[in-house]
């Protein structure tokens, strides 16, 4: 089978790569040419557009920054429906506002185009091993119909409702990661300004109630003072503004969430927008004078 794959980032180019050892035939594209080149050079065909993408094959994948971008993408010149044919599925496993996913669903139902909000997470070391987490949204026979594909690149592949359902999943999770790293930072801050060993409190808690996934995939990195993106604070920023979005939407107060927002505006006017999201606890740190380190 013959898939698209559109948006060869940090997530993107090592997906591409799951479904190329897998064995599928993949068409892709990217406005970075070095990523293109680098995932041609493992058995992928280049596309010149989106549109290019889409005449030669009948799912697409994209993997694109934000909304914006979705709708150019798809929608736009040179955009994915001006190539497609009816009957041809979109699996979006962008992170993007659940309002953009089913306004661009209903606008590629005219064309006769089915379309799936998958967003993920788990960040570069999943989406490189495969085992990322994918939350979907769409028809039922749709997301059958693609489920191999995309369990190609996760551990886990979950339909949570109609179109626009994936999206609000993902930003629940989002909310749960941003809440955790917080909690962590306090934890661990507070740990080393009263002169406990971080790594001992780490090791500790985190058998117990207080541990997660979260805690144990950033409390190492952060007590190594390893802040290369796995996912950038920007990124998590656009992910938050896309909760309080929806949650003004719907009416849903978001006190915790709209606090942690405020942190990691603060840590990009500092200069870490670019930085991965643990370095959240670095917000901690500055105000406490202190250092967690092993």
């Amino acid at each position: 089978m013959k898939i698209g794959f559109i948006g060869l980032g940090i997530m993107g180019k090592p997906m591409s790569k799951n479904l190329l050892k897998k064995g599928y035939d993949l068409v892709v594209c990217d406005v970075v040419q070095s990523a293109v080149d680098e995932v041609v050079q493992c058995g992928a065909t280049l596309a010149l557009t989106p549109k290019d993408v889409a005449s030669q094959t009948d799912i697409i994948i994209t993997m694109l920054p934000n909304s914006p971008q979705v709708k150019q993408v798809v929608l736009g010149k040179d955009g994915i429906v001006e190539g497609a044919k009816p009957g041809a599925i979109i699996i979006d496993m962008s992170s993007i506002s659940p309002l953009v996913s089913r306004e661009v669903a209903m606008k590629l139902a005219e064309s006769g185009i089915e379309m799936l909000d998958a967003p993920v997470s788990g960040g570069e070391p999943k989406a490189i091993d495969g085992t990322l987490s994918v939350m979907v949204g769409g028809k039922r026979h749709v997301f059958d119909s693609c489920y191999d594909i995309m369990k190609t690149m996760a551990g886990s592949v979950v339909l949570t409702g109609d179109i626009g359902a994936g999206n609000v999943t993902k930003l629940a999770n989002q909310i749960i990661v941003a809440i955790n790293i917080a909690g962590m930072s306090e934890a661990l801050v507070l740990a080393a300004k009263a002169g406990v060993q971080p790594e001992l409190v780490y090791q500790a808690i985190r058998g117990g109630l207080a541990g997660s996934t979260v805690f144990d995939a950033k409390a190492p990195l952060v007590m190594d003072r390893k802040f290369d993106p796995g996912f950038r604070i920007n990124l998590h920023i656009k992910d938050l503004n896309n909760v309080m979005d929806t949650a003004h939407g719907v009416g849903v107060p978001l006190p915790m969430t709209a606090a942690v927002m405020e942190m990691m505006q603060a840590l990009k006017v500092d200069g870490m927008g670019d930085d991965d999201h643990g370095s959240l606890i670095r917000y901690y740190e500055k105000m406490a004078q202190v250092e967690v380190k092993r």
